[in-house]
């Protein structure tokens, strides 16, 4: 690990503080943990150059989960690191079992925001991630989330459904209402996992903030999400293993398999459709369940192939994405967590794959 509190950083080159060429800024001074732009008096102890980013935003993890469930405090110390070091500072965790709160007493360890456990239909997700509930609960285990958390509750939206042997919604109508609403009472933000078509018109219309993945967009939901400004949480780096899931599965639920091919087909189409139409969105991996953490670069570089512009897919993953989640990007006063590259991202998102300087709360740490 590098120096200690006291070090007083100097950044050269050019400091991308916002999306536009006028936010980029030739040098920044990291003291006492903040950023300035201000020549401090101290005498500087360390000096990088390079382009510079806020820390990256992973908008959708789960620190603290692996395919099994929870994991080990030293499992999900190392599931932190490895996001650290590819430059994630802030972790949206879309989801965990796991109590991750001894996190936060951690300074060289990301920030964590928390959506508490998923809630999911009973037997309709994957075994011990979920409460596994019936709608009649729904409310009552929102609200609990919503006290637990940190400021997000994950809904399951949609599963399997072994009966019908395809995806299938997971909550009426009503329950769903209710239960969205109790969240905002309670000062949360509601998310949902969603892979399929069916439940987006009810989510949207019982007052959903966010669609995790949402490969189940469509010319009938794009326009509503885009009225709402309902964000999307692509996952494309997850949805990349759909084929493989699908071969898995094809012999005892053929219908599903189908499905899941299809909507790979056209995921980037979908996402670039949502992206015309306006509708928010930001980079998250869905490391942690079976996939590894740390991939955040390829996130932005899958939206990129997806059709978003270079700034809009970095903004996904920077800028857009802590304005999305109430935290400060590189402001005047801000804790110091920022990313140093070798080239511009903006005319390369591969870059973004290998950081030169990570540095954490004014640390610097890789």
């Amino acid at each position: 690990m590098g120096a200690g509190a006291e070090e007083v950083l100097h950044v050269r080159g050019r400091v991308l503080a916002g999306p536009d060429d006028a936010a980029v800024r030739d040098e920044l001074w990291v003291v006492g943990g903040r950023i300035t732009y201000r020549r401090p008096a101290a005498e500087v102890t360390a000096t990088a150059d390079g382009w510079v980013l806020p820390g990256l935003v992973d908008a959708h993890c789960h620190v603290g989960l692996d395919a099994h469930g929870a994991v080990d405090e030293a499992t999900t110390e190392k599931q932190a690191l490895t996001e650290r070091e590819a430059g994630a500072l802030l972790l949206r965790d879309a989801g965990t079992p796991a109590d991750t709160r001894w996190i936060d007493d951690r300074e060289d360890l990301p920030k964590i925001i928390r959506a508490g456990r998923h809630i999911a239909r009973t037997r309709r997700y994957i075994r011990n991630y979920a409460h596994e509930i019936e709608p009649g609960d729904l409310t009552a285990y929102v609200r609990r989330e919503a006290r637990r958390g940190d400021g997000w509750v994950k809904l399951v939206g949609d599963w399997i459904d072994r009966g019908i042997g395809d995806l299938a919604p997971c909550w009426p109508k009503d329950a769903l209402r209710e239960a969205i609403a109790a969240a905002h009472e309670e000062g949360a933000r509601v998310t949902a996992h969603c892979f399929a078509e069916d439940s987006l018109a009810d989510l949207v219309a019982a007052g959903i903030d966010c669609v995790e993945h949402a490969t189940g967009l469509t010319d009938d939901t794009i326009p509503l999400f885009a009225e709402r400004g309902i964000a999307i949480v692509p996952t494309l780096v997850n949805i990349a293993t759909f084929p493989q899931l699908a071969a898995g599965g094809a012999a005892k639920f053929p219908r599903w398999s189908a499905h899941l091919e299809r909507l790979h087909a056209r995921r980037h189409q979908t996402v670039r459709d949502a992206y015309d139409a306006g509708i928010p969105i930001y980079a998250g991996t869905d490391a942690g369940g079976s996939l590894a953490h740390g991939l955040v670069a390829g996130e932005v570089a899958e939206l990129v192939c997806a059709g978003l512009p270079k700034v809009a897919a970095l903004s996904a993953a920077t800028w857009g994405a802590r304005q999305w989640l109430g935290r400060a990007g590189l402001d005047e006063g801000a804790p110091a967590d920022l990313v140093v590259y070798e080239a511009d991202p903006r005319e390369d998102v591969r870059v973004l794959a290998a950081p030169r300087r990570v540095v954490l709360r004014g640390r610097t740490v890789a």
